[in-house]
């Protein structure tokens, strides 16, 4: 029995919640600035910010200032409570929280380690009681007033959409009726100055699969999906359902996929099977998309492996967003949600000229009015670890 997905929510550089998201999807408007506004870091390189203070952040959560909550947190918090309350359980359901990030509270350990370093008997021990990745998800449960049960995945940048697969099964177990899962991560120095280590960071807007492409744009936000027991989604109830998904690892390196896709291609072609669709049937692909050289020559090829010459229409939604690591998955499973309801595909922004290594070319122009009956959402982390899941019109 598939789940059905009842509630969206999201938070990212194009705006809070779904309708100033959707918007700016519409109108083509990259949510990408050419340097961080909030971020105190010493890289002046392009990011997708969420245009709200942690100030203004508490302020529309409602929260006092002495709450020492992380930023992931409060991202987390607001798009998990707009899917909650778009879905509207019921009160007698059980329900619970898979949520999933990877920066976890760095941005309030990066003020204690400042005060520290200056004075090791300076620094606020509350700042790093956020610190754990687990402490965004009782933070997000404890303001949604979920009660039942909650975990954490943490598998880089296909956390999200591991969160939606642990969510499903939860539920195909009987374990609980309705399932908010998604992901939540911040942008902080730590993570900047990591990934300029691994020198994949564009100083440029991200230009995914196009020849001139040079790397990633950082970027934060959140997104959830809320997924129910498909017999209790009666009537109108439900965008569309998760119909298939799976995790592979090609295990190839520490921070880089497979030269020939193979963990992409075991993902899509599992979470195909699963679905019970066949491949001509998939009407889009939102795909990772980083604007790697690595990552986008891997996904093409295996693109090209599970759909021959006969790929279907596919975008990076990145050049929107910028990579959101753990929320990517999050944030881009409303999209394809999105992608779904309004019959809508995407275009991949900053794409001019088809790279040979490629030899695949994104969506360009916004499509709309169409009949979107099958989406596949790609996550790919460090380490190869694999996620694709297929959303399906009900």
């Amino acid at each position: 029995m598939a789940s059905v997905v009842t509630g969206i929510g999201v938070v990212s550089a194009l705006g809070t919640g779904v309708q100033e998201n959707l918007n700016a999807l519409t109108c083509m408007n990259s949510g990408i600035s050419d340097f961080p506004d909030i971020l105190v870091t010493g890289n002046r390189l392009p990011v997708g910010e969420v245009k709200l203070t942690n100030v203004e952040l508490a302020s529309v959560l409602g929260l006092s200032e002495d709450r020492h909550m992380s930023r992931t947190a409060m991202l987390g918090m607001l798009a998990a409570k707009e899917a909650l309350d778009d879905a509207c359980p019921d009160p007698g359901l059980r329900v619970g929280l898979v949520s999933s990030t990877s920066v976890g509270g760095m941005d309030l350990t990066e003020h204690f380690f400042a005060d520290f370093m200056q004075d090791p008997d300076s620094g606020r021990l509350r700042d790093v009681v956020m610190h754990d990745c687990c402490a965004s998800t009782d933070a997000i449960a404890n303001y949604c007033g979920i009660k039942g049960y909650r975990t954490t995945v943490s598998t880089a940048c296909s956390s999200a959409a591991n969160a939606l697969m642990i969510a499903d099964r939860l539920i195909r177990h009987g374990i609980l009726d309705c399932v908010v899962a998604g992901g939540t991560d911040a942008l902080s120095a730590f993570t900047m100055n990591g990934f300029k280590s691994l020198r994949i960071l564009d100083d440029r807007r991200c230009r995914p699969f196009d020849v001139s492409r040079a790397g990633l744009n950082l970027g934060e936000g959140a997104g959830y999906v809320v997924l129910m027991r498909e017999d209790l989604a009666t009537g109108d109830v439900g965008y569309c359902k998760l119909a298939g998904y799976a995790n592979k690892n090609d295990a190839n390196h520490q921070t880089a996929v497979s030269e020939n896709g193979d963990g992409a291609y075991l993902a899509m072609c599992e979470a195909i099977a699963m679905s019970g669709i066949s491949p001509e049937c998939v009407s889009y692909i939102n795909v990772h998309g980083t604007g790697t050289l690595n990552n986008d020559s891997s996904e093409s090829k295996a693109l090209k492996r599970v759909f021959g010459d006969n790929v279907p229409p596919f975008s990076s939604t990145k050049g929107y967003t910028g990579h959101t690591l753990a929320a990517a998955g999050g944030i881009e499973a409303v999209f394809s949600v999105l992608s779904i309801r309004d019959g809508a595909i995407w275009p991949n922004l900053g794409f001019e000229s088809q790279d040979d290594d490629c030899s695949l070319s994104p969506q360009v122009r916004l499509v709309t009015g169409t009949d979107v009956k099958c989406v596949i959402s790609n996550s790919f982390g460090f380490g190869g670890n694999c996620s694709s899941v297929v959303f399906v019109k009900d």
